[in-house]
């Protein structure tokens, strides 16, 4: 009997044991989209009127749990009935992130207009400050749902081959963390300013530590969040490359006597631009028609 149970242990610390290797295996594959998903959440929930910046993330970061929600039963059934649907999401949520990331460093070099959301000001009413303010979360919902499905497949697709139990445990896991690190961080991240002020206003001296260390904070916050965007596009463009070489079979042994990391940029480069100049191709026979 004691045998038994010492067996039924030993089985349970393996268990565990394995699925701790495959939460960190399918952690470090998300690790590059979550860096991208917390650049661009820091960017959605800054800009709005300091005591509102909270509250706007909490709603996000309940869309966020919702999309994830909705997003995990549809993973584990496709896994569970069509594994190869997983690949083929895998690969498309592959195109977008190159795509996102073609788009991103064209506009770098290439810098032009875009629809903006009128700035937050106090000339505007109560009511219109709130319909903007839902606005703003609705967009940073929908992008959060994008982003979501990648991680969540990305995930997946690393523990594809385990049991549909440990695949369900991890990616659940995965997807809670995610939400909450990313969103965490950002709370820290969009409420830096605030602090670096209330460091600056601590005493009435003009040049104390406070007053120091504050105004760094208030300067950090634009210099942080710019920096997070080409962090995040990086990533965007090695997730991407690799998610190509490793699952389709030409660019696998494409060019084998380059190092991994190489044939992943430039692969994640190569298509990104590519689907980037089709859709921009799509775009202006749009607009052409409706002309």
């Amino acid at each position: 009997m004691a045998s038994g149970l010492f067996a039924l242990l030993d089985d349970i610390a393996t268990l565990m044991d394995d699925m701790a290797v495959m939460s960190k295996v399918a952690a470090k594959k998300t690790a590059g989209i979550l860096g991208d998903d917390l650049a661009v959440n820091a960017e959605k929930a800054s800009g709005f009127v300091s005591d509102r910046e909270l509250p706007v993330l909490w709603a996000i970061a309940k869309g966020s749990l919702l999309n994830k929600i909705i997003i995990l039963p549809f993973a584990f059934l496709l896994s569970a009935f069509m594994p190869k649907a997983v690949t083929i999401i895998l690969i498309l949520g592959g195109l977008y992130l190159a795509f996102e990331a073609a788009e991103k460093i064209y506009e770098f070099f290439v810098p032009h207009a875009h629809d903006k959301l009128p700035e937050l000001t106090d000339d505007l009413t109560a009511e219109q400050l709130l319909a903007m303010e839902k606005k703003k979360i609705k967009s940073a919902i929908l992008t959060d749902f994008i982003l979501s499905v990648e991680i969540v497949i990305i995930a997946l697709g690393s523990v594809v081959d385990s049991p549909i139990v440990s695949q369900i445990l991890i990616v659940s896991i995965i997807a809670l963390l995610a939400t909450v690190g990313v969103y965490g961080i950002v709370a820290l991240i969009v409420r830096m300013d605030e602090f670096g002020y209330r460091l600056i206003a601590l005493n009435e001296q003009n040049d104390s530590f406070s007053d120091k260390l504050g105004r760094i904070l208030v300067k950090a916050l634009p210099v942080i969040i710019k920096s997070m965007g080409v962090i995040g596009t990086i990533a965007l463009i090695t997730v991407s490359g690799g998610i190509f070489v490793h699952h389709i079979d030409f660019l696998h042994h494409l060019l084998p006597s380059f190092p991994g990391i190489v044939r992943e940029v430039l692969a994640g480069l190569a298509l990104g631009f590519v689907v980037f100049l089709v859709v921009s191709l799509v775009k202006k026979l749009r607009k052409t028609k409706k002309g």
